[in-house]
């Protein structure tokens, strides 16, 4: 060992080509931020150019190597061929995908119009499909490589109100799941999966809704950061599943070893810590069919859980006294 050699900063690692589907907002955004610091190259896949203009220069301001937009719907499985294709052409590989892009919807599952049903399960579980599909070849072909899908707790358990995204989201973690095993001796090509709680994004002010109230992030929520840092260690040190979120490994334990009380529970819990009592909402598809532009952003607009939840008490109590004169 040299003298003082503990005082000689690491070597910098060559840039990366990363591609982050959803860059747009929230969490996509997030990931695409940090790869820029840390010098990689970033290709920022959204559907709206115009957020994926504003979410690049940023990465710019950043640090990052170079900033790629390519606008696309990973729910379009030709789009999504082409943008692979389209970053090839730029760059001559891919290090790492992370398929953040997804939408919410709202409301009882036979009230949530089939278009709008099947455009959640599109984006959410199709498109990761379509991402897989046309990134593994290339990983493969490189022999190495990082595929990570962002799913969610929600894909672990039941949560009443949000059929789509549970639905689509179970299948997301299905998904990951066969990816790995199908894979499993392809060397340094990985494959991850990783599951956020609540998350402070503007998700739930974008997701379609029918259920009359307004989304929110159900407590404690993290911040987007938070995950995008779980997701980047999982492109460093690869893992086959990880939860992001303090609360989620009591969910997810309740809904195995105690279901008839989490089945009584969930809906009452729901609506009080997962809606807003205190903003009523006309029935809409909010990004579900097409980019809501003016909403993407890295955090979300919602009143803290301590201030919404007693409110929510306060609301509905108020409710229940008028409904009983």
């Amino acid at each position: 060992m040299r003298p003082f050699s503990f005082l000689v900063r690491p070597a910098r690692r060559s840039p990366r080509v990363v591609v982050v589907t959803g860059a747009s907002s929230g969490i996509g955004l997030a990931v695409a931020q940090q790869a820029a610091a840390e010098g990689d190259h970033v290709v920022l896949v959204a559907r709206d150019e115009a957020s994926l203009d504003l979410a690049a220069k940023e990465c710019e301001r950043a640090g990052a190597a170079s900033t790629l937009v390519v606008p696309t719907d990973v729910g379009d499985d030709d789009a999504v061929q082409r943008c692979i294709a389209q970053v090839l052409d730029r760059h001559g590989r891919v290090d790492a995908v992370v398929n953040s892009a997804g939408v919410v919807a709202y409301g009882r599952a036979e009230e949530v119009p089939a278009e709008v049903f099947d455009g959640v399960l599109r984006t959410n579980l199709s498109g990761s499909m379509n991402v897989a599909r046309h990134v593994l070849p290339v990983l493969l072909e490189q022999r190495h490589g990082s595929l990570v899908l962002v799913g969610s707790v929600i894909g672990h358990i039941a949560a009443p109100g949000m059929t789509p995204y549970a639905v689509s989201k179970w299948g997301v973690r299905a998904l990951a799941h066969q990816l790995q095993i199908e894979n499993r001796d392809a060397g340094d090509v990985h494959i991850s999966y990783v599951a956020p709680g609540g998350v402070n994004t503007p998700i739930y002010e974008q997701a379609g809704n029918y259920a009359g109230w307004a989304g929110r992030p159900p407590p404690p929520a993290i911040s987007p950061e938070r995950v995008a840092k779980v997701i980047h260690d999982r492109i460093d040190s690869p893992r086959k599943r990880s939860q992001v979120g303090p609360a989620n490994d009591i969910m997810r334990l309740g809904f195995t070893l105690l279901p008839g009380v989490y089945d009584v529970l969930v809906g009452p819990l729901m609506k009080l810590a997962a809606l807003d009592a205190t903003r009523p909402l006309e029935p809409h598809t909010g990004n579900v069919l097409g980019s809501q532009p003016g909403l993407n952003r890295l955090r979300g607009d919602q009143v803290a859980s301590i201030i919404a939840i007693p409110r929510n008490v306060v609301t509905r109590l108020g409710d229940l006294a008028r409904s009983a004169q």
